[in-house]
């Protein structure tokens, strides 16, 4: 018997190439069909950043598959939970959202040697966003 996802999230940075890209990594590979999952960018790159897709391949999380996706009314619409990632007022807002600002620096154009700690940075927040969303249903 499959249940409804526990609360859905929608990761938004700019190039939805790098950041973004890896808290829905994270989050898909953690917390499972538990949570529904969606990443977009105000300005799309044309593909993910390779260095990102490198760091989360050295903890065992694909996602070379992904393209970055347009962000839409819609998308955020359909989230519970909207993360930016420095999209400053390119995120539209509404009401009944939990808007949640991650100030992480951006990997565009950097190393993987560079993008490790950012990634390290993203899985600590991951991890706290399973453990308050699982917290929300056991209240």
């Amino acid at each position: 018997m499959s249940s409804a996802p526990l609360a859905s999230v929608l990761f938004v940075c700019i190039h939805n190439a790098g950041r973004s890209q890896m808290a829905a990594g994270f989050l898909s590979h953690l917390a499972g069909d538990r949570v529904e999952v969606r990443s977009a960018g105000s300005v799309p790159a044309d593909q993910i950043n390779p260095a990102a897709v490198e760091a989360m391949r050295e903890l065992g999380i694909d996602i070379s598959e992904q393209k970055p996706k347009v962000l839409t009314t819609e998308a955020v619409q359909a989230s519970d939970y909207v993360i930016t990632m420095g999209c400053g007022d390119a995120c539209p807002i509404f009401p009944g959202k939990k808007y949640l600002d991650w100030a992480l620096e951006d990997p565009a154009g950097k190393g993987v040697e560079s993008v490790r700690p950012i990634r390290d940075v993203i899985k600590k927040r991951i991890e706290a966003l399973i453990a308050e969303i699982d917290a929300k249903q056991e209240a």
